[in-house]
């Protein structure tokens, strides 16, 4: 019975993750059902349905039923928004789609926060003698009405934020938003529905995904080429690659030691941390999104490109066109363009600019921390849009003047990433004092030697990782090409000695990639 229990029960110390070998032997078990029942449409959008349901289960355990909740919530609202022929019901209706989606949001991830400021706000007027109220305390209801339901013991004075619940959200109020604006038409059934919101390679970490590109596919024969096929298992072993050999490596032997306590570490350690961790968030995220596309592929289902070499990219404008492109985007079309977009003139647009950025920071966290990182990429959108506007150099394309623009773009988003990744304002600052040391004292260069042969592994990871990340796109489609192209017994010995190698040096404890905390 324990080893039934394992396989299907939810275990909180062990979410099911793409780097576990349980992952692997799970969807091997999917793909032969599924090379069964595929033909039939109904049947397979069943079925994948089921497979979703109980990855998400396995990888959340009970906030299983907020995944429920939002899609039976969300597929009544967009019928009654299509049905509807009274413009005001439709707008109350797409009203309580934001009501829904974004007040169980806001409880499981900015509860604290703002039961911190109201606390914070009696403290002032107890001081003050103007009125006496007693402390609010957080909550867990979803934990408590468990606890009493069904008799489970979950500690109901601490809210989890359940995993993947920004993005399915996301998601789901995309779908009922483009229903409401006559671009896509209501699901055909609650079980497609269902489907497309719980799809299991992109649950929990996107790309998210716009209904008008993923419901055709659910109406729509199984494809899948063989150069598909080679191009989905290149994703899959490259997303692998970037996941478990570098941001791990770099993460555990260096990254998070810096960012843990970076007074205990000097000022070339600290600078080397930033760049690092630079390259590790990208290849975490990344990483997920490639395997997460292969597998999708394997299914016959095609999900859209997350990621385009961002670190390429010669302005933060173009920045935001290469990293995570599905939340750009997201903000783009449902915040950016709803408050005004660029239609209210140039002040206006500037400042659309920077509440979109300041609230994509605020959603990545309830953290002061974050909404400075989207601040200063919400001060540089509008630098970039200034520069464009007024500079006389803005026509200059030499290849000089393209490297200056990338290296500046580069070393602005890393630098952002201190606030992005230290635990709160007061470690972002440490390690930037600690920065300015190693460039204002001369003591500290001579710590340099040292601490590149300490971190020989580590700093060679990281500098191949890079080199890797700007080789220009030709080279990389040539391999790409080659691997396609492979018979598949080549392709099989490939595979098997790209995963003997990932696991003769992962870590001994498999990481939870980055964005599952978002």
């Amino acid at each position: 019975m324990d080893f039934l229990d394992n396989i299907l029960l939810y275990q909180v110390e062990k979410p099911l993750l793409f780097t576990q070998l349980y992952f692997w032997g799970f969807f091997t078990i999917v793909l032969a059902g599924y090379s069964i029942i595929y033909r039939n449409k109904a049947i397979r959008n069943a079925y994948l349905l089921i497979v979703s349901l109980f990855f998400y289960y396995k990888t959340g355990g009970y906030f299983f039923s907020l995944l429920l909740f939002a899609t039976v919530v969300d597929y009544f609202l967009a019928l009654g928004i299509y049905r509807s022929q009274r413009e005001s019901a439709r707008k109350l209706l797409v009203a309580l789609t934001f009501i829904s989606n974004l007040g169980v949001l806001a409880y499981f991830k900015y509860a604290y926060f703002f039961v911190d400021i109201t606390n914070q706000l009696i403290d002032l007027l107890n001081n003050n003698n103007i009125i006496f109220l007693p402390h609010f305390e957080v909550v867990n209801l979803l934990a408590l009405w468990s606890n009493t339901l069904t008799g489970t013991h979950f500690d109901v004075a601490t809210i989890i934020l359940p995993v993947g619940i920004s993005f399915y959200t996301f998601q789901s109020i995309s779908y009922t938003v483009d229903v409401y604006r006559n671009k896509v038409a209501p699901a055909r059934n609650i079980i497609d529905f269902a489907f497309y919101i719980s799809f299991f390679p992109q649950l929990v970490a996107g790309p998210i995904v716009r209904a008008a590109e993923f419901m055709p596919q659910l109406y729509q024969d199984y494809r899948l080429t063989s150069r598909e096929m080679g191009h989905a298992l290149f994703l899959i072993l490259n997303g692998l690659i970037k996941k478990m050999v570098i941001s791990d490596y770099i993460s555990i032997n260096f990254v998070d030691r810096i960012f843990e306590s970076p007074l205990s570490y000097s000022g070339f350690e600290n600078l080397m941390a930033v760049y690092g961790y630079s390259i590790q968030i990208y290849c975490d995220f990344s990483g997920y999104t490639d395997i997460a596309i292969g597998v999708a592929l394997l299914m016959g289902i095609r999900l859209p490109l997350n990621f385009y070499s961002p670190y390429k990219a010669d302005s933060i404008t173009d920045f935001w066109r290469r990293w995570h492109i599905s939340l750009s985007t997201w903000l783009r079309d449902y915040l950016y363009i709803p408050i005004g977009g660029s239609k209210k003139g140039f002040f206006r647009t500037q400042i659309n600019l920077l509440i979109t950025m300041l609230l994509g920071g605020l959603w990545h966290g309830a953290n002061v921390r974050f909404i400075v990182w989207g601040g200063l990429h919400g001060l540089a959108l509008v630098g970039h849009k200034l520069w464009l506007k007024f500079s006389p150099l803005k026509a200059i394309k030499s290849r000089f003047a393209r490297f200056v623009a990338i290296s500046s773009t580069f070393h602005f988003v890393t630098f952002t990433w201190i606030f992005f990744r230290n635990q709160d304002m007061n470690y972002a600052k440490q390690m930037i004092s600690r920065i300015i040391e190693f460039f204002t004292d001369n003591d500290e260069l001579f710590l340099v030697p040292k601490v590149i042969f300490a971190y020989k592994e580590v700093f060679f990871l990281i500098i191949m990782a890079f080199v890797l990340h700007w080789l220009p796109s030709e080279w990389k489609e040539q391999y790409r090409g080659w691997f396609i192209k492979t018979p598949i017994y080549v392709k099989g010995i490939i595979i098997v000695l790209i995963v003997f190698f990932i696991y003769q040096i992962k870590s001994s404890d498999i990481q939870p990639f980055i964005y599952f905390k978002f």
